[in-house]
């Protein structure tokens, strides 16, 4: 095996996503699929016990050792903020209350925000439209890495470093690709964020407040259930720019695993996706997926021909704002 990997470009193509097409070819076929779409009645207690979870958290860990605070991070309060940041990716659809009342949702993904430490789900909000809206869109979906992600990163080494980077990537490589205003949204989300962090801090002191943000750091990078961020639109097979993950870290992650069936109906929930995929079973079942994200994380840093270039780009025209 190489020491660098062998693509030197992204793959582009100059076709249209494939998830267009494939929704409108499974709803002329089964337009009861229609049904599966609206809000997720329990996602709102699920999400409010994982928030009331986390501070009871804060509150066991005032007096731990620092060497606890970073364990516990890692294997329990880490992995409860990536289930959040990915419930935030659902309510970002609005199926936390449903298309008519997106304010509720705006606020909620807010309140789902809190124990990640950092303000997140109001700038979410604003770039997930585009990576729906101009999936591999060359500018303007942010979702993908730069040129100098994909240069650099090249080698087992720097891919693994590029893993344990990713939330510092993710976080600051929309402001390079495609700067957007602030809005008041992201203003209010920080404001509150903050607020919430120093109380916690003024209560409990500093080790609760590191045990969230550290937690939302290490989770968000090298970890198992990181594996998705890899997993969902990275080029392992050529043709193909999304795959379905199928295994159980779903349960731990509102399905974002059926990452195919997603794209293909955005405004389904993630608890009905499966159903999504039993429906319409032919559309899915012969389409290339992954069976662990382990192994996606593992392939990824050791496989020469995959890397942050693997992913699929393309010219899209600006769609007119409604």
């Amino acid at each position: 095996m190489g020491n660098r990997v062998t693509r030197e470009d992204f793959e582009w193509v100059y076709t249209e996503q494939p998830h267009t097409q494939r929704r409108k070819e499974i709803l002329a076929k089964y337009p009861e699929i229609k049904t599966l779409m609206g809000p997720d009645p329990h996602l709102k207690w699920i999400v409010s016990g994982m928030v009331f979870m986390q501070l009871l958290a804060c509150y066991l860990m005032k007096d731990l050792p620092w060497k606890w605070i970073f364990f516990w991070a890692y294997a329990f309060g880490g992995c409860i903020n990536h289930s959040l940041t990915l419930a935030i990716h659902d309510i970002s659809h609005n199926v936390a209350f449903g298309n008519k009342q997106a304010k509720w949702n705006r606020w909620f993904a807010v309140f789902a925000n809190l124990p990640i430490g950092i303000p997140y789900s109001a700038s979410f909000k604003k770039y997930h439209i585009d990576h729906h809206r101009y999936l591999g869109g060359d500018s303007l979906d942010v979702d993908i890495p730069t040129d100098f992600e994909g240069w650099f990163f090249c080698t087992p080494l720097r891919k693994l470093l590029w893993l344990f980077l990713q939330p510092l990537f993710y976080s600051l490589r929309p402001l390079y690709v495609n700067p957007k205003a602030i809005t008041q949204m992201e203003i209010f989300n920080a404001l509150i964020q903050f607020s919430i962090d120093l109380i916690i801090y003024y209560l409990w002191g500093l080790k609760p407040v590191i045990y969230l943000i550290a937690g939302t750091i290490l989770c968000l990078g090298f970890h198992p259930i990181s594996g998705h961020f890899i997993a969902e639109h990275y080029m392992f097979l050529k043709g193909y720019e999304t795959y379905s993950y199928y295994g159980p870290l779903n349960w731990l992650t509102f399905n974002v695993g059926y990452h195919m069936e997603h794209h293909d109906f955005p405004s389904i929930p993630g608890c009905r996706l499966p159903m999504v995929k039993k429906i319409a079973a032919e559309y899915y079942d012969n389409l290339p997926h992954h069976q662990s994200w382990i192994r996606v994380l593992w392939d990824f840093v050791f496989d020469d021909t995959i890397g942050p270039y693997s992913r699929v780009k393309r010219l899209c025209k600006l769609a007119k704002e409604s």
